[in-house]
């Protein structure tokens, strides 16, 4: 494990990297010994400090849900960050690419919770139970460390993305919410398109079979930390499509069939 200092250290650089936008150097780089429970302490720390200056916590975001991409960090678990209340976007909103440094979109369901989930024993039929209703959803992710370090070439470990809040930069949702046992999650569909070229489709079976697992792994995890998912939080469950990269002046419109459409601008 890192140092208290290191830790604090690592969060602190990350906080400038964010307000600067400007990424830093890579922490895994930095720190070769690094685990994927320093990565979260340095996140834990990171959350503090936004905590700190006024920001407030709406919900939580999974990633690495994908068996494709778990394959590419070696590992069998998902991860997870924090979304905060000034990374909420309206639907059909103009957004500023100059408050990220690499911005990327990935097509996802969103869950807002009525209900409290906390316990070991979490079930997706306890998600579902819990879920007020199910939205479409794109989470904006972002990277404050280089993702290609520009010395080595190497691209950064999971340790790095985890510290950095699992990458989360927003979230935008739209479209049709739905109660959870109105239509089967893992065929719902979507199609992103970007300037009128449909550019990722995809099911939301991709996440973990089922987009509620996700959300069971996450309950289960924090109830070891002795955290629950609250009521009223919102859950992004994870990508169920490649993640697809925003320039300044790209129109984006996804369509989810029956559960609508939805569009947002970077400018």
């Amino acid at each position: 494990m890192l140092d208290q200092s290191t830790i604090e250290a690592a969060a602190q650089a990350l906080h400038q990297a964010e307000k600067n936008v400007e990424p830093m150097g890579q922490l895994g780089l930095a720190h070769p010994g690094m685990t994927i429970d320093d990565g979260y302490a340095i996140q834990q720390q990171w959350t503090a400090l936004k905590l700190a200056e006024g920001r407030r916590v709406v919900g939580r975001k999974i990633g690495l849900t994908s068996r494709a991409m778990q394959q590419m960090f070696n590992l069998t678990e998902p991860d997870y960050g924090t979304l905060f209340d000034d990374q909420v976007f309206a639907e059909g909103s103009d957004i500023s690419v100059d408050r990220f440094i690499v911005p990327m979109v990935e097509v996802e369901l969103a869950f807002y919770l009525g209900d409290r989930l906390s316990g070991e024993n979490v079930t997706v039929t306890d998600v579902l139970r819990a879920t007020e209703y199910v939205s479409p959803a794109v989470e904006l992710i972002d990277a404050r460390t280089h993702r290609i370090d520009p010395e080595t070439g190497k691209g950064r470990q999971v340790t790095d993305t985890i510290a950095d809040n699992a990458a989360c930069a927003g979230i935008i949702a739209g479209g049709r919410p739905v109660p959870p046992d109105s239509v089967d999650l893992r065929w719902v569909g979507a199609m992103l398109s970007r300037n009128g070229v449909i550019e990722e489709t995809g099911l939301a079976g991709g996440v973990l079979n089922h987009p509620a697992n996700g959300i069971v792994w996450l309950a289960r995890r924090f109830a070891k930390h002795g955290i629950d998912l609250e009521p009223g939080q919102v859950i992004l469950c994870g990508s169920f499509t490649r993640p697809v990269p925003v320039r300044a002046g790209d129109t984006f419109h996804l369509d989810y069939g029956e559960l609508g459409s939805m569009g947002f601008r970077f400018v």
